[in-house]
């Protein structure tokens, strides 16, 4: 949805920018501009956890409908090569 549409809905800058995913500077800076510009969500980039979140979905999984703390999955991942 283009800003000025969320705008007349009523939504907060912060939650326009939550939505676009951009920054809450650009959300003010294109508000005061008359000419319009598009903007399209930013791409997701890979975290240090990527590799290891098939691994701590199958965990979290197999524990149900009990849970495993964090810090036990933490060691586990770190144990796995995990330096984060």
């Amino acid at each position: 949805m283009e800003i000025k549409v969320l705008m007349r809905h009523g939504a907060g800058i912060r939650e326009m920018a939550r939505e676009l995913g951009c920054s809450r500077n650009t959300i003010r800076r294109y508000l005061r501009e008359t000419a319009a510009e598009q903007y399209s969500p930013r791409t997701a980039r890979p975290t240090k956890l990527d590799p290891y979140k098939g691994y701590l979905l199958e965990r979290i999984e197999a524990a149900r409908p009990h849970w495993i703390p964090g810090v036990v999955l933490l060691r586990e991942i770190q144990e796995h090569g995990y330096d984060g």
